[in-house]
C-alpha cells in the first residue's frame, strides 16, 4: 500500500520515478495503448508530483514562519495587560472604569494562546486544523482591544510612556490582527497545496499511485 505521510509522499515519486526507469529499458516493447501509460505521460505525471511536492513544502516553511511571527509578536501581550491596568490605577479613573478595565485583564490571563511560547521548527508539517488556535489568538486580541476602549474613554488616562499610549496600543492591535490573519492565510495556503498534492499522487483514476499500479499490471502482460 502507497504511503501517505510527509516523507512517504517524496518515496512514493522516487518509486515511480524508478518504475519509468525500468519501464525505458523495455524499450519498443513497452508499448502501451492507453495514452496516460505512455512514457511521455508518466514523466510529465512525476514532474507534476515533484511539482506539487516542492510548493508543499515551500507553502509549510511560510505558515511555520508566519506562525513564530505571531508568537513573537504576541509573547509579553499579558503582562503589557497588566500594565495597562497599573497604569489606569494611577489616574482619576472611577473604581468601577478600574472593574471594567480589570475585567477585560482577567479575561486576558485566562485565555492561553496555543503553544504561545515555542518556536515552531520550519520543517514540522502544519497541522490538519489550525481553529482552536487561532480563536485563541482571535479572543487576546478582542481582549486587548476591549481594554483599550475603557483607556480611550478614560480622561485622566495619559501616560507619557509612549508603549502605554491609547495610539501605540491601537497600532499594535493592529500589527497583531495582521500576523494573527498571516497564520490563517497561510494555513489556507498550505491546505490547497496539499490538496493538490493529494490528487496528483492519490486520485483513484489518473493519481500516481494509480498510475504506477496500472503500469506494473501492464507490463505484466507484455
Amino acid at each position: 500500500m502507497a504511503s501517505t505521510s510527509e516523507t512517504g509522499h517524496a518515496k512514493n515519486v522516487a518509486n515511480f520515478q524508478d518504475l519509468i526507469e525500468f519501464v525505458t529499458g523495455y524499450g519498443a516493447t513497452y508499448n502501451p495503448s492507453k495514452n496516460s501509460l505512455k512514457l511521455p505521460q508518466l514523466v510529465a505525471l512525476k514532474t507534476s508530483a515533484e511539482s506539487n511536492l516542492a510548493d508543499v513544502i515551500a507553502k509549510n516553511t511560510n505558515y511555520n514562519n508566519k506562525v513564530n511571527e505571531r508568537i513573537t509578536a504576541f509573547s509579553g501581550l499579558k503582562s503589557f495587560s497588566t500594565r495597562l491596568i497599573n497604569a489606569l490605577q494611577t489616574t482619576d479613573a472611577t473604581p468601577e472604569t478600574i472593574g471594567n478595565a480589570k475585567t477585560f485583564n482577567r479575561k486576558m490571563q485566562g485565555k492561553k494562546a496555543s503553544s504561545a511560547q515555542t518556536p515552531t521548527d520550519p520543517n514540522t508539517p502544519a497541522p490538519t486544523t489550525i481553529s482552536t488556535s487561532q480563536q485563541s489568538y482571535d479572543q487576546l486580541i478582542q481582549h486587548l482591544a476591549g481594554l483599550t476602549s475603557v483607556l480611550e474613554a478614560e480622561p485622566s488616562y495619559t501616560p507619557n510612556e509612549t508603549d502605554l499610549q491609547v495610539a501605540t496600543i491601537q497600532a499594535k492591535i493592529a500589527d497583531l490582527t495582521t500576523k494573527n490573519t498571516a497564520v490563517a492565510t497561510a494555513y489556507a495556503s498550505v491546505s490547497n497545496s496539499r490538496i493538490a498534492r493529494n490528487e496528483t499522487l492519490y486520485s483513484s483514476t489518473t493519481g500516481l499511485v494509480e498510475t504506477a499500479n496500472e503500469v506494473k499490471k501492464y507490463v505484466k502482460s507484455v
